[in-house]
């Protein structure tokens, strides 16, 4: 067994590259030497701006030998077929086999490769993976074919063992792999030997160079702690930036930097993303009141001045930077103070989609929305539209022009300079979210109701013209919209049907496509669609009369209903499946969701999340799910007797004609659970029904147990099958068990 060491030595490569970069270099390499016939017992990977390097442990010294057979033609197969099969295995036709075969005598090649050494595969795989690396980009450096990310210094290959380390003889584009690498670019310069890893890493860091970049880190954010904790102030924590920041040095040295006077009361936010974005820069700030007062950088370099001079030259670079943050913040802060009127009428000329409008067009939309769900949630229509109107006012600023990212944060600070309610303020910045699976959802009434208007209205203007994700593109991130609205609407426990609304949406962006002249057909329909119920069969949603007034008064305008119709199911349907996947991630069954999506009243989120959740525990339980075999075994007799017979069991049982204990006994428990159930389903008390429910299974075991349904009797056999229905009906009130499988 022996040890290997590669390092790939250059210029420095970026930061956002490196950590993939390490793991692509494993990967390749490894996967070469297994497909080799090489194995190994561990493999690790490492990168710093301006090496790869990569140790394998415990690899075999050669590959094993191997014995390949290939079955060819028939002897008695044409020449050229033959000839095309010794070809392809190498051989000539007195080196081939006959052999009896099922279909008579067959050629057959017996090859056999002899094993070699792991040095000359490793020469192969490392040169195919330098080769073929898959960077982001990559080009050709001076006169060599080599395309690299940066120019390619030197290569670093040896493999060790007991007896010592050898060179594997290799050489790419003129440069040949040795044992000798650099340390520091300008601390320790000198090229020197190395052995094995564990004298590789060592002397690398004699040499004023940390290999591993979690080790980079660490000594940043300790030293940067310290640091701060002797100031009386503490690191805003940005684990993103660390680790672009390790990626950017070999030898971190932690400098603590001073920001002027001039900017420390712009907001924090502010001087922490310019800080970031610009140079690279920690936030230091007091923990009681949060303002920024120092930065951290870290230098790739110790100087005699224990970094003044890097330290001086930051600051100054830093004052510009903040000089221009100031500005944009004090003119922002003019229109702020004079009502934001400037940005909201600059939302018209900022188009939002060719089809969808202008920004103040999506604002009005949203304001309009706002008034309608407020109610629901709880929140004041009027304040509502007040901060539905000015949540994006702050797109126009110059701060967000600059530093898009503090988009609806900036506009909180601006509302309030504008004289608005904190909470109204507020709807700027958490109108947005949730942005991620992880993010918090906003809980006040008015953020809530601001953040469900943006996203329907986003989610049903695409709709509207059929801009619908496809595959895994998702340009206007609608998966995240549905996502955002099913977790306002659950996590703050809102039960709305959101169907109508749907519908209606659809409605109002699709009048715009068709021109005026419908619009008053168009009500007319969507009143006659919402009368109607909104069936899941969309041809049959308008009654017959209805349906003939249309035909002959609005045969346009009832096209383009239904097919607004037909898109707002199509966007519930999306909106069911990004809530299979929420519920997924919960621990409850997609077959589970199914069964209760197939109920009605599916366009309540919440209630349907309650209803999963409550069958969900009563399948885990013995009870539910012997009752879900029982359901499954009526339901399966009942289906194939209506079949055979041609008529439907569901007129009621009647117990006088049950002959034994057990059928009676299943009356008595069908009317108990019936009482407990309806009453329980009408209330919404999803969690008591499922209870009732799973309490039939010991009436209906010991019934199929004692009962034959097919008694000789027509009248009992009848009878029988209609308290099947019974147990049927019951079950299904409560949720499609057809669904559920197993």
């Amino acid at each position: 067994m022996a040890d290997l060491l590669i390092e790939l030595f250059s210029e420095e490569i970026p930061a956002r590259m490196q950590a993939k970069a390490a793991s692509d270099l494993q990967k390749l390499v490894t996967d070469g030497l297994v497909e080799a016939g090489l194995t190994y017992a561990g493999a690790a990977s490492f990168a710093t701006p301006r090496r790869l390097a990569l140790s394998v442990e415990g690899l075999t010294a050669q590959s094993k030998a191997v014995r390949e057979e290939r079955k060819g033609p028939s002897v008695s197969a044409p020449d050229k077929a033959v000839e095309g099969f010794m070809r392809s295995v190498g051989l000539t036709k007195d080196q081939l086999e006959v052999r009896e075969d099922k279909k008579g005598q067959v050629y057959f090649a017996v090859m056999q490769k002899p094993g070699r050494a792991a040095a000359v595969i490793i020469a192969e795989v490392l040169e195919h993976a330098v080769r073929t690396f898959p960077w982001p980009k990559s080009m050709r450096w001076g006169t060599g074919t080599l395309k690299w990310v940066r120019p390619l210094h030197s290569i670093l290959c040896i493999l060790s063992d007991e007896a010592g380390a050898e060179v594997v003889p290799l050489k790419i584009d003129g440069i040949a792999a040795g044992n000798t690498t650099r340390g520091h670019r300008f601390m320790a310069p000198d090229p020197f030997s190395v052995t094995s890893f564990e004298d590789y890493e060592a002397k690398l860091k004699r040499a004023k160079v940390v290999l591993r970049s979690e080790e980079r880190q660490d000594l940043i954010w300790q030293d940067a702690t310290n640091q701060a904790f002797a100031q009386g102030l503490e690191i805003v924590e940005d684990r993103g930036l660390l680790a672009e920041v390790a990626n950017l040095v070999e030898w971190p040295v932690v400098l603590m930097g001073t920001i002027a006077e001039d900017f420390l009361d712009m907001p924090p936010e502010v001087l922490q993303t310019s800080m970031k974005d610009h140079q690279k820069f920690f936030s230091l700030r007091k923990s009681k009141t949060g303002r920024i007062e120092r930065f951290v950088t870290v230098a790739n370099i110790e100087t005699p001045d224990n970094g003044s001079t890097i330290l001086a030259g930051n600051e100054k670079v830093l004052f510009a930077r903040l000089s221009d943050a100031k500005f944009f913040w004090e003119n922002d802060l003019r229109v702020a103070k004079a009502g934001m009127g400037e940005w909201v009428d600059g939302l018209k000329s900022v188009t939002f989609h060719n089809k969808l409008g202008s920004q103040a067009d999506r604002v009005e939309r949203i304001v309009a929305l706002a008034r309608e769900i407020a109610p629901v949630v709880g929140a004041d229509p009027d304040e509502a539209a007040t901060a539905a109107r000015v949540a994006k006012a702050d797109l126009q600023s110059e701060m967000i022009y600059e530093f898009p990212e503090l988009q609806g944060l900036m506009g909180r600070y601006y509302g309030k300079a504008a004289g608005l309610s904190a909470e109204v303020a507020a709807v700027a910045e958490e109108h947005y979210a949730p942005l991620g699976p992880s993010d918090d959802v906003p809980t006040a009434p008015l953020s809530v109701t601001v953040a469900l208007a943006d996203k329907l209205d986003t989610l049903t203007g695409f709709w509207a013209y059929d801009e619908k994700p496809t595959g895994s593109k998702d340009p206007f991130a609608l998966r995240r919209a549905a996502l955002g609205v099913i977790r306002l609407v659950i996590e703050n426990d809102l039960q709305a049907p959101v169907r109508v609304t749907l519908l209606r949406l659809i409605d109002e962006h699709r009048t715009k496509a068709i021109g005026e002249a419908h619009l008053e057909s168009l009500e007319e329909i969507s009143d006659a669609l919402e009368r109607a119920g909104l069936d899941e069969q969309v041809s049959k949603i308008v009654d017959a009369k209805t349906q003939a007034f249309l035909e002959e008064q609005f045969a346009e305008a009832r096209e383009e209903v239904l097919e607004s119709a037909k898109r707002a199911f199509s966007l519930l349907s999306f909106f069911h499946d990004r809530l299979k996947v929420f519920l997924k991630d919960q621990g409850i069954r997609h077959d589970i969701i199914d069964a209760c999506i197939a109920m009605p009243g599916n366009d309540d989120l919440t209630l349907l999340v309650k209803r999963a959740k409550a069958l969900s525990e009563t399948l885990k339980t013995d009870d539910g799910e012997n009752l879900l075999q029982g359901f499954k075994r009526a339901n399966n007799i009942l289906t194939q007797a209506e079949e055979k017979d041609g008529v439907a069991y569901e007129y009621g049982a009647d117990i006088k004609f049950a002959e034994t204990d057990s059928e009676k006994a299943l009356f008595t428990a069908l009317d108990a659970a019936d009482a407990k159930i309806a009453p329980a389903m009408a209330a919404e008390d999803f969690t008591t029904a499922m209870t009732a429910m799973a309490a039939l299974r010991g009436p209906i075991d010991a019934f199929f147990d004692d009962v034959k349904i097919n008694a000789d009797s027509e009248i009992i056999r009848r009878n029988r099958l209609n308290l099947l229905s019974r147990i049927r009906t019951i079950c299904l009130s409560v949720a499609d068990l057809t669904r559920i499988e197993g």
